[in-house]
């Protein structure tokens, strides 16, 4: 993994112009199957988990499979030539070249299950590209990488200027496509599930009267709530609307900010409810009865940790409540490099180890009280989204493009999958700042949060 990313990386074939691409060649003696055979079996093992299809109709792989990878262009190995890492794969996907048929969450599971390391091109490997590559008329300048990537930035990581840009890159694009993703709830984390039949809107409803209850808001009305990560005011409103809450909501997305404004307005709520385009950095000189951060621990990195829940403690006083809600992998994550998930969804993104959450926290002054894991839970809203998804996925293509559609479909399924096999987690972290004689204000049992 790329270990300072204040410098751009230089890979040969990131840039460059691309003339225009022969059509593609259909190779005799057994078509591209028979080429590329041996670089799927030394990348996946000697039997591949699925099926593989040409451009040529020509194939490799189990006659059943949860699904197929087809292959629509010698394109996906030229890619793969200049960038001979997990980013040539996924520039091909995005740039169409590359499909997934049939069960997707089968199909990632399987190839994941095969190669659960990033991909590696060792020298055999690369051996075997080239000559595939000669075959099949792949040769040729670099392609450019689809729009929809974000390259590495200059700025220090988890500046205030960096964190904007990362931010504006997955929540700046478009309010109209969030809604056909999420739903009339708007909420973009994970919902809470209390029956199998619960539909989506109402499980993030019962998620966010969970933390509503966490915090104690219905213990008095009018306490002060700061929600930061409001992303689209869903939580503001809720906690203004059914506990009487006065709330502050901030997010560093301009987009977000401008609809979460219009719902709270049209919800009749622009007395009770404030929404702000601010860092949490900025955050000084005010009060507030609790916090809640649902969401968006994951774009603060453990660098900032520290800084971030010693901010958050100096807006509370004694007895105030932070809820930190936040998607976790054991031993931490940390995205960045040439992976998928840092140029293309979350850059910069990181998931801390829950034990390193409660750690900080308690180290920031709060008494650690709750900790639940909705694990579970996100697998099932995340299967949700990619419905919403591909039932509207014509529009979404006009919208947003069929490349970054692409991405969020592949993400979230891959995501549900981390979600179900424990590889990804996420916890709900309850801390208290404890009076002079260590009163809490915490209820005896979790059944006062229903």
């Amino acid at each position: 993994m790329i270990d300072d990313l204040s410098t751009k990386s230089h890979v040969v074939g990131d840039t460059g112009t691309e003339p225009e691409t022969p059509p593609p060649v259909a190779p005799a003696g057994g078509g591209a199957a028979a080429l590329i055979e041996p670089l799927i079996t030394m990348l996946l093992g000697d039997v591949p988990p699925v099926r593989f299809v040409f451009w040529d109709d020509s194939s490799v792989g189990p006659e059943t499979s949860p699904g197929l990878v087809r292959v629509h262009s010698p394109d996906v190995l030229r890619r793969m030539l200049w960038s001979p890492d997990e980013i040539g794969v996924v520039r091909a996907f995005v740039a169409g070249e590359l499909d997934v048929e049939g069960d997707l969450y089968g199909t990632l599971r399987a190839l994941h299950n095969a190669s659960p390391s990033r991909i590696r091109f060792g020298p055999r490997a690369l051996v075997s590209l080239l000559r595939g590559a000669t075959r099949t008329g792949a040769l040729g300048r670099p392609l450019a990488p689809p729009p929809e990537e974000m390259r590495s930035s200059r700025l220090r990581r988890h500046s205030k200027d960096r964190d904007a840009a990362a931010i504006g890159h997955h929540y700046d694009v478009g309010n109209d496509f969030y809604r056909l993703v999420l739903g009339p709830s708007m909420t973009y984390s994970c919902a809470r599930f209390e029956t199998s039949t619960t539909s989506l809107e109402d499980a993030q409803a019962a998620k966010h009267d969970l933390v509503a209850r966490k915090l104690g808001l219905h213990e008095r009305s009018g306490a002060r709530l700061l929600d930061i990560g409001c992303g689209w005011g869903s939580l503001a409103i809720h906690a203004a609307e059914r506990y009487g809450a006065e709330v502050v909501g901030i997010t560093l997305s301009q987009q977000q900010a401008e609809l979460a404004r219009a719902r709270v307005k049209e919800a009749g709520l622009a007395g009770k409810v404030e929404i702000r385009l601010q860092d949490y950095r900025d955050l000084a000189g005010e009060t507030f009865d609790a916090v809640s951060s649902i969401g968006m621990f994951e774009h603060v990195g453990s660098e900032q940790s520290s800084w971030y829940f010693s901010t958050v403690r100096s807006l509370l006083g004694p007895g105030g409540r932070l809820l930190n809600h936040a998607i976790s992998a054991p031993g931490g994550s940390k995205l960045e490099g040439r992976t998928f998930m840092h140029r293309y969804v979350f850059p910069d993104g990181e998931l801390i180890d829950v034990g390193e959450v409660a750690l900080a926290m308690e180290r920031a002054g709060f008494e650690v009280r709750d900790v639940e894991s909705l694990r579970e839970h996100y697998a099932t809203t995340l299967r949700a989204w990619v419905a919403n998804l591909e039932e509207h996925y014509d529009e979404a293509v006009a919208l947003v493009g069929d490349g970054r559609a692409r991405v969020w479909r592949f993400y979230m399924a891959a995501s549900a999958n981390g979600f179900e096999d424990g590889g990804l987690s996420v916890h709900q972290v309850l801390g208290v700042v404890p009076g002079p004689t260590g009163w809490s204000g915490m209820p005896r049992t979790r059944a006062e949060w229903g």
